[in-house]
């Protein structure tokens, strides 16, 4: 019974930070994959947990930031990701670009550049909208003031309308296998189609959200991506995405 309690409050931790995979669990303490399965049920009856086909998600979701909030947060780690990931577009790339704080602060070293840009993302239109060489497509759509992005089916009929070179995606929370999350179901069914409109993928997220679940909807890349993070990644938390077969790019 000790086992098992001191066991159920270690997958808590691990769901917690993401990792609650049946069979990863499983692995990881050593027992069967259906004694996990049961564990899981125990944590759901509780409402410590919400079950997932696989394995689980917290319960309760973080409280989601505002960008203003985020935009203080790890602002080296974002310069220099929007650095590295500036160095991966080539002149003329059409590009789709995300919502969020890191995908914003590509900015700067777009508005000497000639790109079609189609994004949701309001606060990159003031610095994009005067650069004559950008060719701006701004996605209607419903507002959402904490993160001054746009989404929903009008964001949605409007992207299907359009492809791209490149998609730079931003995120709450990345992990290996599973994918983005974010705090709604409208913001995953965006992300998704973005994703699908270009021929490829790049992740933008620096260390803080690698392995993290702090939401509870998630869009999964259907192919391969490109993973941009800063050196405050540790090698544990980067060696899941390349065993995976992602293409991985540590900012310095």
């Amino acid at each position: 019974m000790r086992r098992s309690l001191a066991r159920r409050e270690a997958i808590l931790s691990a769901v917690a930070s993401g990792r609650a995979d049946v069979e990863v669990l499983a692995a990881r303490f050593g027992v069967s994959a259906s004694t996990i399965r049961r564990d899981l049920q125990t944590l759901s009856d509780r409402r410590a947990i919400t079950r997932t086909y696989g394995g689980a998600v917290p319960a309760h979701p973080e409280a989601e930031e505002s960008l203003d909030a985020r935009i203080r947060q790890h602002g080296a780690a974002k310069a220099a990701i929007a650095r590295a990931a500036a160095a991966l577009i080539g002149p003329g790339d059409a590009l789709i670009l995300d919502g969020g704080s890191t995908v914003a602060a590509l900015a700067p070293w777009l508005r000497d550049g000639r790109h079609r840009v189609i994004t949701n993302n309001l606060p990159l239109i003031t610095t994009l909208a005067q650069a004559p060489e950008i060719e701006l497509v701004l996605l209607g759509g419903a507002v959402r003031p904490i993160s001054m992005s746009t989404s929903g089916p009008l964001a949605e009929q409007g992207l299907r309308w359009m492809t791209a070179d490149k998609a730079l995606m931003g995120a709450d929370g990345v992990i290996a296998g599973r994918g983005l999350c974010e705090a709604t179901l409208q913001q995953v069914a965006l992300k998704l189609l973005m994703m699908e409109q270009a021929a490829e993928v790049f992740v933008l997220a620096d260390a803080s959200k690698l392995g993290r679940a702090s939401q509870s909807h998630w869009a999964r890349p259907a192919r391969g991506y490109t993973l941009v993070t800063d050196a405050a990644s540790t090698e544990a938390q980067l060696a899941p995405f390349r065993a995976g077969g992602i293409r991985v790019i540590v900012a310095e």
